[in-house]
């Protein structure tokens, strides 16, 4: 019987110690989710590269074959166009919300001619928008956003060094711009 006593009371006093660990870490955690780090690396609406090596926001570029580049954005006011041309062996383009859930992908082989243009806007912007639709937005493809803000991640593959060069300009010149309907 004293060693059921001692049993129960060693399970509670190792949970008790391990939910008292966990609440005093979450300060810790809770601001290095992924978009407080995509946020952290500059202004909203602007696509950043990431290197080798984590940097201030703490985010890294861990695929020796892949170049990354991230955007924050908040679309409240206006929609976001995220466009990109180039010739590289592949691109693949993720959009998420806040919380990091995954809202849209896609790569160049589900884009229209292999280039990237895709407007983010949130339910309401985007009626607006399809009942007078721009001749600019004909071939984008029309995300609806659930939240307001969000982030993307765009990949591209540099196989071999030869395709360094191509993979960075595709993405420098990549753009994540505020979309204003005329």
């Amino acid at each position: 019987m004293l060693r059921i006593v001692f049993a129960v009371l060693t399970g509670l006093f190792g949970a008790a110690l391990l939910h008292l660990v966990i609440i005093l870490s979450l300060p810790h955690y809770s601001d290095r989710d992924a978009y407080t780090r995509v946020e952290d690396e500059g202004e909203e609406n602007h696509f950043y590269m990431l290197d080798d090596k984590d940097d201030d926001a703490g985010l890294s570029n861990g695929d020796p074959y892949i170049r990354t580049a991230v955007c924050a954005f908040d679309i409240s006011d206006e929609p976001i166009r995220l466009a990109a041309n180039g010739k590289v062996p592949f691109w693949s383009l993720s959009v998420y919300d806040k919380a990091s859930n995954e809202v849209f992908s896609m790569s160049d082989r589900t884009s229209v001619g292999g280039i990237l243009d895709v407007l983010v806007a949130s339910p309401i912007q985007l009626t607006g928008i399809r009942k007078a639709l721009p001749a600019t937005l004909a071939q984008s493809i029309l995300v609806e956003m659930p939240r307001d803000e969000g982030y993307v991640v765009l990949r591209t593959m540099a196989p071999q060094r030869s395709f360094d060069d191509a993979a960075r300009g595709f993405l420098s010149q990549a753009g994540c711009e505020a979309f204003e309907a005329q």
